[in-house]
């Protein structure tokens, strides 16, 4: 049967495809974590890994095996949890997943407020991309996301959090960016556009890619981002432009956020959970719907 211990060593090594790296984030020599894998191939009758002078690669079955191991590792750990839950009646742990932008707001204050009702409550936290939510959430590895998606998922529940329009981010040294009113989209349209692939976001890129064509043309992506946080670090170096929602426009001094004219397309702020989330995360939601809609983002320039 498979150890704990052997489980987190393969899923090291699996992850860093470095036996030298995964000796050092399990805080160990290397010798004995190989060994410790070589044990385990034979123990499995089977390879997992392949590896030359140069380089570490999971076999087919290691890539079967990894899921497993990642599992009985996040159940373990769920089972330690449970445990102290109920020697003190107290406790709990709600993973979380969100998108880039939402670290800066609303997150801060509803997670501030999370903890003032639940300080008992462990969090866990990652950045994803929205396109991430719904299979985290499946497979558990997510109770709660924040992301731009109002599309439905079989399996997962959407609560729209805040309903955002868009401003155009023009570096500071933009022709555009002296003014302080409304902005034709169309004004931009021959210049350096920052973009988001759709796989990423889609409901994000679909609406981007809606705008523009409501203004009469099809920017020609010049630069690719992941997240509305690295567009507008993109702009900032004087890359190019693009359009971000309002709420993500704090003001720097290499950039200049204006307001659209004429511009109606919007981009929703969306909590999700499982279809039946556990008390955490709704009790989350609640939290996070009540202060958005009580609420507005912080002042932008």
């Amino acid at each position: 049967m498979v150890e704990i211990r052997q489980a987190r060593y393969f899923v090291a090594v699996a992850e860093e495809l470095h036996f030298g790296r995964a000796a050092t984030r399990l805080q160990m020599s290397q010798p004995p974590l190989s060994q410790a894998i070589k044990q385990l191939e034979q123990q499995l009758g089977c390879e997992l890994l392949h590896r030359n002078q140069r380089s570490v690669a999971v076999t087919p079955a290691g890539t079967v095996f990894l899921d497993h191991c990642r599992a009985l590792i996040r159940h373990a750990e769920e089972a330690e949890i449970a445990a102290r839950q109920a020697a003190t009646g107290r406790g709990g742990r709600l993973s979380l997943g969100a998108v880039a932008s939402a670290f800066s707001w609303p997150l801060p204050v509803v997670l501030s407020r999370f903890h003032e009702a639940v300080p008992d409550v462990e969090i866990r936290t990652q950045e994803i991309d929205t396109h991430e939510a719904a299979a985290g959430l499946l497979d558990r590895s997510l109770d709660w996301a924040i992301v731009r998606q109002t599309a439905p998922v079989r399996g997962t529940t959407a609560t729209s959090l805040f309903v955002d329009r868009f401003v155009a981010a023009l570096p500071v040294d933009h022709p555009a960016a002296e003014s302080t009113g409304p902005l034709d989209l169309a004004d931009l349209a021959g210049g350096s556009w920052v973009w988001l692939h759709r796989h990423i976001s889609p409901d994000y890129h679909d609406a981007m890619a809606a705008m523009c064509r409501a203004a009469g043309f099809s920017p020609v992506p010049a630069h690719w981002a992941r997240s509305v946080t690295s567009q507008i670090a993109m702009v900032e170096c004087g890359l190019g432009v693009t359009v971000v929602p309002a709420a993500a426009s704090a003001p720097r001094p290499a950039i200049r956020f204006r307001p659209l004219r004429h511009a109606t397309t919007t981009i929703e702020l969306t909590a999700m959970t499982r279809s039946s989330p556990d008390a955490l995360a709704e009790h989350l939601t609640a939290i996070a719907t009540r202060l958005t809609m009580a609420r507005t983002p912080p002042t932008r320039d």
